[in-house]
């Protein structure tokens, strides 16, 4: 997501007096009138960009929407939305823009457009990326190896292709990752860097046909659409080895679906076509010389109807689970969302319509002004307050990074990125070196002294960290060599391959000659080599990666341990009834599933009747901050009440008397202490049981 602040259009200090809401717009210097000569005045530029204060309330409704859902999607599950919000808003200004610089010079001079991109946007990022380099260096070295890419990246603007390409995408969680959210800073910039030269291009022949040009844009941004709903895949998303269905195969490396479709620019470039398509059939000083002039009333229905659309997606349209990516939002609803911030755009470019007024009151604007900042420096604060994705902040936490956020963007705000907008840095300096007091000026250059000491030492050790694993991760791929393929593996049990060969040195006990004295060597027996059908696994394990995490010390228990990362209930359901068929079930199973999505009742009884014939069977509850956490607990006491052959351990209940430092900052996974712990609680409940 990205906010753009005034990025798109003329700030209050940039317009003309003329230009500025409350100035009917169709009166003014720019109203092409004759003069008591005759001759007339210049033409009027139609596509003037006047300042439109309701365009920065929809901006701050945008990234509020996404900083909730950053803080924990359970709260506002489609308020990642904000992102098409912005999208479509900088389609639109954008393009305005460049038709209005082509109306009032005769042409677009892209170099002058990209210098003024780069001035608005890049002395913020530079401070983020400085500022996240400094705090990484000092707190969290480990993490500066895989922060490096993600520098290089965002310096860039390809954080969406490194994301797509590294698999680290947008809901990838165990990892400190303070950067991920400039995926769409990365789209947007493509799309900046591209769009003045097609705009070049399709106003060579001026602006009187630019509207006939839209259909073209709306043509692009369906097939768009069409593309990512024939690549969309149902389903559950794991690794590619437990969904490979979600993924491609490319040079090797394995793609998700599912990042393609959200973070890619071709794939989200429809908010932004369709954004552009209605700057050329909707510029607000024309509208007001036309008969849409007087629809203010009407528009603001149209505008409320709109917001209706935009809130009921923000409060439903969840983006991924665990049966998948929405299947709504990649079949069309990113086109829905385009269209109801459309209809909210026409109604705040409308001079006399209600909407603008309604969004603009003063705390609107503040947001919206600065919520370039407040989205840049949002994501990292919560990162460092939670370490790693994929936590869900509490609401304490929340508040307190809304209030540090707050500071950091005003700081940002008035002292970096507005000096240097509007060209006064050189004064601002000045001032500030000129000042009477010694006192100050020492200060100021002590401050620049530390400053520039920090961010040496941190762009050193950044460039020559080594890329270091998440601990998580470490965790998990030490554990591999613990677990096994049951169903697939015929030694998960233990039962070697037996083969019957005769010694390489062996000799004839006995011997015999023929007629003529020669000795005859009779055929040595052989035994064809044949692998025995592997027998009933005694103790059984059955989990995903919370109990891989503790495979070692269950496999030293005694159990065979099935554990797969990212494993869904369904999977295991599957599993047990592979097992039931091949007559490999023993006197005990264990199961830990369901920290990765909802467990469907017909799942559970499927795994239940696999599972009839098995003595004792131990099913733990969930400790996990998801949506369907609760759920399943009670499904799992349920499953537990029914059949007689099914037991209780309440690992909800118990891990929070772990001894020792047990769990990783992520409060799911096991650390050493933790995985022995989680191994003793499974075999003092077998104990009990007899």
């Amino acid at each position: 997501m990205s906010a753009r602040t005034d990025a798109e259009a003329p700030t209050r200090s940039d317009t003309r007096p003329n230009q500025r809401i409350g100035i009917p717009w169709g009166k003014g210097p720019d109203v092409p009138t004759s003069t008591r000569s005759g001759r007339s005045r210049p033409a009027p530029e139609i596509s003037r960009v006047p300042y439109l204060p309701g365009l920065d309330g929809m901006r701050a409704l945008a990234v509020m929407a996404v900083m909730v859902y950053h803080a924990n999607s359970d709260w506002l599950p489609g308020g990642y939305l904000g992102v098409e919000v912005f999208f479509v808003i900088s389609g639109y200004l954008i393009t305005l823009l460049l038709i209005s610089e082509k109306e009032r010079t005769s042409t677009v001079d892209m170099k002058h457009f990209w210098f003024r991109r780069a001035r608005r946007l890049l002395p913020a990022l530079f401070t983020l990326l400085i500022a996240i380099t400094i705090w990484t260096s000092l707190f969290d070295r480990a993490a500066l190896g895989k922060l490096r890419g993600d520098v290089i990246a965002a310096l860039l603007y390809v954080s969406n292709w490194y994301q797509i390409w590294t698999g680290a995408g947008y809901t990838a969680a165990n990892e400190f990752a303070p950067l991920r959210h400039l995926w769409s800073l990365a789209v947007e910039e493509q799309f900046y860097v591209v769009w003045p030269i097609v705009m070049f291009a399709l106003l060579k022949g001026g602006t009187r046909r630019i509207a006939g040009l839209s259909r073209w844009l709306v043509g692009v941004a369906m097939f768009i659409t069409v593309v990512v709903a024939v690549i969309y895949t149902a389903g559950p998303i794991g690794t590619a080895e437990v969904t490979p269905d979600a993924y491609w195969s490319m040079f090797g490396r394995e793609i998700s679906k599912f990042d393609w479709s959200y973070l890619g620019t071709f794939s989200r470039a429809s908010g932004l076509l369709l954004g552009a398509a209605f700057a050329m059939i909707w510029r607000p000083v024309a509208v007001m010389r036309g008969p849409l002039r007087t629809k203010g009333h009407l528009l603001d229905l149209v505008a409320v109807l709109g917001f209706a659309i935009l809130a009921a997606m923000v409060w439903w349209m969840w983006l991924i689970g665990p049966e998948g990516g929405n299947p709504v939002l990649f079949r069309g609803g990113f086109v829905i969302c385009a269209i109801g911030t459309l209809m909210m755009v026409a109604a705040v470019t409308h001079e006399r319509a209600a909407t603008s007024k309604v969004l603009s009151v003063p705390v609107l604007l503040w947001i919206g002004t600065r919520s370039y900042g407040l989205y840049l420096y949002h994501w990292p604060i919560y990162q460092i307050i939670r370490n790693i994705a994929g936590v869900h902040l509490k609401f304490h936490e929340f508040v307190f990074a809304m209030i540090a956020t707050g500071i950091i963007t005003e700081v940002s705000y008035r002292f970096i990125e507005t000096p240097i907008r509007t060209g006064t840095v050189r004064e601002s300096w000045g001032r500030l070196s000129r000042s009477p007091s010694p006192g100050a000026r020492n200060a100021l250059l002590a401050a620049i002294v530390v400053f520039t000491t920090f961010a040496v030492f941190a762009a050193v050790s950044l460039a020559t960290a080594d890329v270091v694993e998440s601990e998580v991760r470490q965790s998990l791929d030490a554990a591999e060599s613990s677990t096994c393929d049951v169903v697939n593996d015929a030694n998960c049990d233990g039962v070697d391959d037996a083969t019957v060969i005769p010694p390489a040195d062996s000799t004839p006990t006995g011997t015999a000659t023929d007629a003529t004295g020669s000795v005859v060597v009779p055929p040595v027996e052989t035994t064809t080599p044949t692998t025995p059908p592997p027998g009933p696994i005694a103790e059984l394990a059955l989990g995903d990666s919370v109990m891989k995490g503790a495979a070692g010390p269950l496999t030293a228990d005694g159990f065979v341990v099935d554990a797969v990362e990212s494993r869904q209930f369904d999977n295991g359901a599957d599993t047990a009834v592979a097992l039931k068929e091949q007559g490999r079930l023993g006197d005990v199973v264990v199961v830990h599933l369901g920290t990765n999505g909802t467990i469907g009742n017909d799942d559970m009884t499927r795994m239940m009747e696999a599972f009839a014939d098995v003595p004792k069977v131990l099913l733990l509850t969930l400790d996990v901050d998801r949506s369907w956490t609760a759920g399943n607990n009670a499904l799992i006491y349920d499953t537990v009440n029914t059949y007689p052959n099914v037991f209780l351990l309440d690992w909800a209940g118990l891990n929070d008397s772990c001894p020792g430092d047990c769990f990783y900052n992520d409060g799911i996974h096991l650390k050493p202490d933790g995985q022995q712990y989680y191994a003793d609680m499974i075999a003092g409940a077998l104990q009990t049981l007899g």
